[in-house]
C-alpha cells in the first residue's frame, strides 16, 4: 500500500484509539477494520474529510436540541468537499444505511437524527460568498455567518430566524419563519437555486427553471428528497438602523386586529407578538415588536408607524440594525449560564389561520401557566398566505392573513415532564389540525403515517412521486418518521 493510501485510509477515521475503518460487513452490518480486513467488505470510498466512529462523536450526533430523544448513529462523516457527499449517499444507499445531514440539530423531536446510520455533520461545508444581490452559502453555515459576511458591504438577507446560530441547510428543509416574513416569505421563498445531492448519490443544481420538481421538492421537503450541499440566495439592501416600537395589547384580540392590519399594509419591516403571564402564571396580554429599518437622516414618522392602531402602552427605541438582528445573544447567552439551554424542549408549533386561530390559542393557554413552562416564550407571528410560495412548507389556505403560534417550554429534565408535554402537543396538534391549522415541523409531536398524510394533504400523491423519483430507497432523513423503513416507497402507501 502506498504512502498516500495509507494517510487517506488514516483520514477516515478518528476513533478513541484511532483505529482505520477500512469498509462495511454487509451480512453483520458493521465497520471492518485494517485488523479484520480478510472479511468480506464493501470498501470505503475515499474521502477528502473524516468518517468518525468514536463514542462522544455518535453520542453527540444522536442528539439534537430537545434533548430527550437519543438516536445513535453508527458514523458521523465530516465532509471535507460535496463530493465526500455525494460518495457517502452513494456508499449509504449500496449497504442499505440510512443517512441525514445535521446542522446545528435544532429541532426537538429526532428529526435530524439517524438510528444507526450516518449523520453527515454540515458545519465543516460552511463557506459564504456573497456576490452583488445573492450569497452563496454552504448547508453548515449559520446566519450568523452570513450575516458577518453581508452585512459589511449594506446587503441581508430578506427573512431571518430570531435565533441566528442555526444553519441555513437546516431552514431550507424545515422552512424558516422570521419576523419579516409577512412581507417576504419564509427563507425558502428567498432561494434562488441549489445544489443537492439526491437519494442516488447524484450532484443536481435546481431552481426555478432547472430541475424545478426537485427545486419545489427539497425547498421545505424535510430533507426527504436530497441533502442540500450550496444554496444561491437572494439578499436586499440593509439598513443602517432599526426603530423598534414595542407595543401592549390586553389581551390576544386585540393584539390579533391591529397585527392583520399591518400583515396587510406592511408598514413594518419585522412584526411579531408575545403573549405574556401574569402574577398568577396566567397567559393575557400581548406585547408586538415592530421594526421599521432606516437610514441616518431618514427616520420613520411614528404617527404615520401607529396610525389607527389600538395598543395600550408602548415604548420606542432605535438601535443599529445590527444590533437589532443580535438582539437574542444576551439572553441565550443568560439561559446558557443558568442551564435552562440544556433542558428538554418539547416545543410546539403550528400555523393557524386568522379565522380560528383567537379561539385555540384559548383553548390552549387555558390548560397552562407560566410554571408549567418553566417560563417560557408564547409567540404568534402573523404571516400572509400569498408570501408562501413553496409547495412543500404547508401553511393554511383559508385565509390571506395566518398566524405561526409557538409554545417553546422548558421541561423538567426527567421523562414524565418530557412525556407529558409530548402528549399535551400531539393533542393540541389534533385540535389544530380540526381547526383548520398546519403543523410548523421543528416541534415535539407524535405522528402517526395517516398524520403526515393529512398534514401534506392535498399534495400527498405528489410528495410519493417526489420520494420515488429523488429517494427511491428511503435512505434520507428517516427521523421525520414520514415513510417506512425496510422497503422502497410505493405509491399505494
Amino acid at each position: 500500500m502506498t504512502k498516500e493510501a495509507t494517510v487517506a485510509r488514516r483520514r477516515i477515521l478518528q476513533g478513541i484509539a484511532a483505529v482505520a475503518v477500512v469498509g462495511f460487513d454487509p451480512v453483520r452490518r458493521t465497520w471492518v477494520t485494517d485488523a479484520e480486513a480478510s472479511r468480506p467488505l464493501s470498501r470505503l470510498p475515499r474521502l477528502d474529510g473524516q468518517l468518525l466512529t468514536d463514542p462522544g462523536s455518535l453520542a453527540a450526533a444522536g442528539q439534537d436540541f430537545g434533548r430527550y430523544i437519543q438516536r445513535r448513529p453508527i458514523a458521523v462523516l465530516k465532509p471535507g468537499s460535496i463530493n465526500d457527499v455525494v460518495e457517502m449517499v452513494r456508499y449509504a444507499k449500496q449497504q442499505r444505511l440510512r443517512i441525514a445531514m445535521r446542522g446545528q440539530g435544532h429541532t426537538t423531536h429526532g428529526q435530524a437524527q439517524v438510528e444507526a446510520g450516518i449523520v453527515i455533520d454540515s458545519s465543516t461545508l460552511a463557506s459564504v460568498q456573497v456576490n452583488a444581490s445573492d450569497a452563496v452559502v454552504g448547508p453548515g453555515a449559520t446566519w450568523r455567518q452570513v450575516l458577518a459576511a453581508t452585512l459589511p458591504r449594506n446587503l441581508t438577507p430578506p427573512t431571518l430566524p430570531n435565533f441566528i446560530d442555526i444553519t441555513v441547510g437546516g431552514n431550507i428543509a424545515g422552512g424558516g419563519i422570521g419576523g419579516a416574513a409577512h412581507r417576504h416569505g419564509a427563507v425558502v421563498d428567498n432561494v434562488l437555486e441549489l445544489e443537492v445531492v439526491t437519494g442516488h448519490g447524484q450532484l443536481r443544481k435546481c431552481s426555478a427553471t432547472q430541475n424545478a420538481a426537485l427545486f419545489n421538492a427539497v425547498l421545505g421537503g424535510l430533507g426527504q428528497f436530497g441533502i442540500v450541499v450550496r444554496a444561491r440566495i437572494k439578499l436586499l439592501p440593509a439598513r443602517q438602523l432599526a426603530r423598534l416600537y414595542i407595543l401592549q395589547y390586553p389581551d390576544v384580540g386585540a393584539f390579533l386586529d391591529d397585527a392583520r392590519v399591518l400583515a396587510l399594509d406592511e408598514r413594518f419591516d419585522h412584526l411579531e407578538g408575545q403573549v405574556n403571564a401574569d402574577g398568577t402564571g396566567q397567559y393575557g396580554t400581548v406585547t408586538m415588536f415592530a421594526v421599521k429599518y432606516y437610514n441616518p437622516g431618514a427616520p420613520p414618522s411614528n404617527a404615520t408607524q401607529l396610525a389607527g392602531l389600538d395598543h395600550v402602552g408602548q415604548e420606542i427605541q432605535d438601535l443599529p440594525y445590527a444590533a437589532f438582528v443580535h438582539r437574542l445573544d444576551p439572553i441565550i447567552d443568560m439561559l446558557k449560564m443558568v442551564g435552562a439551554w440544556a433542558l428538554p424542549h418539547p416545543w410546539f408549533d403550528i400555523f393557524m389561520p386568522e379565522s380560528t386561530v383567537e379561539t385555540f390559542v384559548a383553548e390552549t393557554l387555558a390548560t397552562v401557566t407560566a410554571e408549567d413552562t418553566g417560563n417560557g416564550n408564547v409567540l404568534l407571528y402573523p404571516l400572509r398566505r400569498s408570501k408562501f410560495k413553496r409547495p412543500l412548507l404547508r401553511v393554511p389556505q383559508q385565509t390571506e392573513v395566518f398566524y405561526l403560534y409557538d409554545v417553546l417550554p422548558f421541561s423538567a429534565p426527567v421523562p414524565a415532564a418530557v412525556n407529558q408535554w409530548v402528549a399535551r402537543n400531539t393533542a393540541w396538534l389534533n385540535r389544530g389540525r380540526d381547526l383548520g391549522g398546519k403543523r410548523y415541523n421543528i416541534g415535539s409531536a407524535n405522528l402517526t403515517r395517516q398524520d403526515w398524510r393529512k398534514y401534506f394533504s392535498p399534495v400527498w400523491p405528489a410528495v410519493l412521486l417526489a420520494k420515488l423519483a429523488f429517494d427511491p430507497t428511503n435512505i434520507l432523513t428517516p427521523g421525520q418518521g414520514i415513510f417506512p423503513w425496510g422497503r422502497p416507497v410505493d405509491c399505494d402507501d
